[in-house]
């Protein structure tokens, strides 16, 4: 991966940035996506002209048309990932080239256009390098979390892929998903809805699959659960992920398992903590795992974890799961057990206390 852009950015700073003691007040409390840095990215894309005008300019309001594709046809997609701040003051991201790979796929999957890797990674080194205050201080456990997206910018009804397009990049700092992101979450077993199927887009990252969990996760809600899980669309009996993380169970025997399926989002996350499994010398198995498997195996104490993995929580211990028939306790984490100590490793990697061995980091700033 280089580091050199297809396109020459200009940058037009925020005149009115927040001041310093109301963004000292903000890192010290950021929550998640609840507050914007000053600037953020923005590159356009038509038919004629492909990609060009890459721009940083002060964060603010797009002016939408309302006949404009995205609001019609939800022709959009988006990637999530962090910046961390080392304890030398530098700022780094992970594996940035997994993400701008799963977004070419995202677009290629909705008829948008693909945004070349380098690009990709430059927009988020301009964002972090104008808004480097925004990034909190190395050893807190927070980050800058980082929002590239896309949307057809086309005002017109018809229905075809758009030729125009719209590439941004916004920034949130962000602190801890869960508020104990040790503590086990409980899942809901989503029995009537799915969140894809064969040959949809549930490998592609694009809002119109979370916004079809909304329903069921406020079903998960209302039965005192965090997350939903979804089974498959056929068959209705394998996992396949929950509403915004991948699953993962543990074996007595130290065996790994996942499930694979095309309907899944190839979680960066997900194949960074199975590589560090694996290195510990860990079997890990993608496979299709059943409903009924987990429920059989737990019950014979042959399931000792599950824990879900993503970008914002990076790895979740899965205390229950629930449906309305039935409940899997799962054992007790400890500080011991593999998907602890996997986020201490991972954790550790991209906050630079833990040797990167593989290259997994990108300095930004």
């Amino acid at each position: 991966m280089t580091n050199d852009s297809p396109l020459e950015f200009t940058i037009e700073r925020n005149p009115n940035p927040l001041p310093a003691d109301e963004r000292a007040a903000v890192l010290a409390d950021p929550g998640f996506g609840k507050h914007f840095t000053d600037h953020m990215v923005v590159i356009d894309w038509t038919v004629e002209r492909g990609w060009h005008d890459a721009r940083v300019v002060p964060y603010g309001p797009f002016q939408i048309d309302p006949a404009s594709a995205v609001l019609h046809y939800g022709q959009e997609i988006f990637e999530g990932l962090k910046a961390y701040r080392h304890a030398d003051g530098s700022v780094h991201t992970f594996r940035p080239d997994r993400n701008a790979a799963r977004f070419a796929k995202s677009a290629h999957r909705l008829a948008l256009p693909e945004l070349p890797e380098e690009l990709f990674v430059e927009s988020l080194r301009r964002l972090v390098q104008i808004d480097e205050a925004w990034v909190p201080a190395a050893g807190e456990g927070k980050s800058l979390y980082l929002r590239p997206f896309m949307i057809a910018n086309e005002n017109f009804l018809g229905v075809r892929a758009a030729h125009t397009v719209r590439y941004a990049v916004i920034a949130c700092p962000a602190g801890s998903y869960f508020a104990d992101p040790t503590r086990p979450v409980s899942i809901w077993l989503s029995q009537e809805y799915s969140r894809a199927g064969h040959g949809g887009t549930g490998a592609a990252k694009c809002g119109g699959n979370y916004a079809s969990s909304l329903l069921p996760t406020n079903e998960a809600y209302a039965n005192g659960c965090e997350q939903v899980l979804f089974l498959d669309a056929a068959e209705e009996k394998y996992l396949e992920e929950l509403g915004g993380m991948n699953i993962v169970l543990v074996a007595a025997d130290g065996t790994v398992a996942t499930p694979d399926s095309d309907s899944i989002l190839e979680g960066v996350t997900r194949d960074s903590v199975l590589e560090l499994v694996e290195a510990a010398g860990h079997t890990v198995e993608r496979r299709r795992i059943s409903i009924d498997e987990w429920r059989e195996r737990a019950a014979s104490g042959d399931i000792v974890e599950a824990f879900a993995c993503g970008t914002a929580a990076v790895i979740a211990p899965i205390g229950q799961l629930k449906s309305p028939e039935w409940t899997i306790d799962n054992p007790a984490v400890t500080p011991e057990s593999l998907s602890m100590r996997i986020r201490e490793q991972l954790t550790g990697i991209q906050n630079g206390t833990v040797a990167d061995e593989r290259g997994w980091l990108v300095k930004l700033a």
